[in-house]
């Protein structure tokens, strides 16, 4: 398809550059089959069933944006995907002043090697030292917060909790699966009233979702490569719910995606570890999800891409106007929306 067949325009006062506060006080539209209702986060346990169950990532979003110097030159750095225990893939800013073999020092006793430039532009870093990389980022990483949002404000020390899920646990995410930003502890204790379960998987995000589609047709877009994990355990309990007639609802792209990595053809879902590229454009048959709970998208991209394969294009293209026209907040800060397609 071509690409600008997912194009709209979105006004710049619709982005949203803090979350609502509290996190569940956001709003949320619910798109079902063709209808469109407003709704608020928080009024999610009467829309759902007894017997559904929602999917979470708990990758845990690390300070992954590094500033520093290569001799004069300031070389910024945001990483995107691990290599091993010393090198992590990165795309740099003011690339054309770094060379395959200089040091770039970030700071705080941070410093790396460029290593290998590779064939998109980014390069492989090797941190020096024996410490985990975890730990240097600590000292000299801030949070990469999306360049929506970071273009328009500093990052600040709100946004380390913030950019962070209540689910958050294992490290190595550049980029938070937001729309879990909007659970508290208050909204799950109601979600298992309501009989609503609830299950984690892992998909450490990379800087690449923010990459734009520069292709004219979705054909000839290379999609970034991420790593996941579903343990065998968790499989066989988001199929059980499906054989009892519940259904699975993914709590973000990131769930969503690496579930339908994981499904087979017989439409079960199966243990997987390592990297998924899947790239969901309408035509695709979803295999392993019932509906999606996600935050609204930009234009032209991959992510609208993908609701409008699980809800059809006209469909979404109706819905979002009437969030823009609504006054819906955009983006990873913004509000929600919950979409459940025709069984």
């Amino acid at each position: 398809m071509r690409v600008d067949a997912f194009d709209f325009d979105l006004p710049p006062e619709r982005i949203a550059l803090r979350p609502a506060r509290p996190r569940d006080a956001a709003r949320m539209l619910v798109v079902e089959g063709s209808s469109i209702s407003d709704h608020g986060v928080r009024d999610l346990p009467a829309l759902l069933r007894a017997g559904d169950c929602l999917v979470f990532n708990d990758t845990r979003v690390i300070p992954a944006q590094l500033e520093g110097r290569r001799g004069e030159a300031k070389i910024g750095a945001t990483l995107h995907k691990r290599i091993d225990l010393r090198r992590w893939q990165a795309f740099i800013r003011n690339a054309k002043r770094l060379r395959v073999g200089e040091t770039v020092d970030f700071g705080s006793g941070v410093a790396a090697v460029a290593e290998q430039r590779l064939a998109d532009g980014s390069f492989v870093l090797a941190f020096a030292g024996d410490e985990p990389v975890e730990l240097l980022l600590e000292r000299a990483g801030t949070m990469p917060l999306p360049p929506y949002i970071a273009g328009k404000r500093a990052t600040d020390d709100a946004d380390r909790s913030d950019y962070q899920t209540m689910f958050a646990e294992k490290d190595g995410a550049v980029a938070a699966p937001t729309a879990a930003l909007h659970f508290t502890p208050e909204l799950l204790a109601a979600l298992d009233a309501a009989g609503i379960a609830t299950e984690t998987l892992t998909l450490h995000v990379g800087a690449g979702t923010f990459l734009p589609v520069k292709a004219d047709d979705t054909d000839d877009h290379v999609m970034h490569a991420e790593w996941g994990r579903i343990d065998a355990a968790t499989a066989d309990r988001l199929n059980a719910v499906r054989a009892k007639g519940g259904r699975v609802i993914a709590v973000g792209t990131t769930s969503l995606r690496l579930l339908e990595s994981a499904a087979q053809d017989a439409d079960r879902i199966a243990p997987f570890e390592g990297d998924t590229a899947i790239f969901i454009t309408p035509g695709y048959r979803f295999k392993a999800i019932d509906g999606l709970m996600t935050n609204f998208h930009l234009p032209r991209s991959t992510l609208f891409m993908l609701v409008s394969a699980l809800m059809g294009l006209e469909t979404m293209q109706a819905a979002y106007a009437h969030a823009i026209a609504g006054g819906y907040r955009f983006y990873s800060y913004g509000d929600a929306s919950l979409l459940l397609p025709k069984a």
